[in-house]
């Protein structure tokens, strides 16, 4: 799948052609002095912990996510560069599957590992689902992360034909979230009990949950009964640490005779 019109560096341009590194990508090392010497970097810089934004580096991930884009047009619907130097591609909820593959499969890309699966819940959206899938090329060393959205009907086509290890990654989604993976071998919850009614990770379940589990003595089981708080609900709206000494507090006019009296006790006739 070539770029119609012009050519866009791929990924691997950020190699030379003998398959070394491009030297503008590597730090330069300062030469060891002894054999037990500790390896230092030579810097004059005041903040030298800042990450510095290479601007090749960010054209060159650019260039590439342009280039996914041009080669999948029909399911890309964004390209855009993140906290300084993360590439993300946004994809329709149908094109996550076609999308995962070309970035598996083409040439240019061998993002073969799929490194993590993750989801947010944002209640506000009409699709309040969002699907991360984070991947790893090992051949180009770089990351690119695939995002797409839902909601809480619509079923998300499975990627575990394109990764096999996608399996556990979208059952723990399905049991925190309640997205539903469709084509998927084994969709189970992984993390909670049998018989667990809703989805933690929504941000419409309770903190407290719905129900606790015990161990009961008298029937030799673990029983599952509704939620008991030990206490109620305490909000502290404390505006100074301090407020919780008496003799700090700010008293209304004519009440600290009374508060010096209780601490001192009643005044000899």
């Amino acid at each position: 799948m070539a770029a119609s019109g012009r050519i866009i560096r791929g990924i691997s341009s950020l190699f030379s052609r003998k398959g070394k590194c491009c030297s503008s990508f590597l730090p330069s090392k300062s030469p060891i002095l002894s054999s037990n010497a500790i390896l230092r970097y030579n810097t004059t810089e005041s903040s030298p912990t800042i990450k510095k934004v290479d601007a090749v580096a960010i054209s060159s991930l650019m260039d590439f996510g342009l280039y996914v884009a041009e080669c999948m047009p029909k399911y890309v619907q964004k390209v855009q560069i993140v906290t300084g130097n993360e590439l993300e591609v946004l994809v329709a909820p149908d094109g996550i599957v076609p999308v995962l593959h070309f970035l598996k499969d083409h040439h240019q890309c061998q993002f073969a590992s799929l490194a993590d699966i993750g989801a947010m819940d944002v209640p506000s959206r009409e699709n309040r689902f969002e699907i991360i899938y984070n991947l790893l090329s090992l051949r180009f060393n770089s990351r690119i992360r695939v995002k797409s959205y839902t909601d809480e009907l619509t079923p998300v086509d499975s990627c575990y034909e394109v990764f096999k290890a996608a399996d556990w990654y979208e059952r723990e989604i399905w049991d925190m979230y309640g997205v539903f993976f469709a084509n998927h071998p084994d969709l189970r919850r992984i993390l909670t009990d049998y018989g667990f009614e809703g989805h933690p990770f929504r941000k419409d379940f309770p903190l407290t949950g719905y129900v606790e589990v015990r161990y009961d003595d008298e029937v030799k089981r673990v029983v599952v009964e509704p939620v008991e708080l030990a206490q109620e609900f305490r909000k502290f709206d404390l505006s100074s640490p301090w407020e919780t000494f008496p003799n700090l507090r700010t008293l209304p006019a004519g009440t600290e005779e009374d508060l010096k009296a209780t601490q001192t006790g009643p005044a000899k006739q």
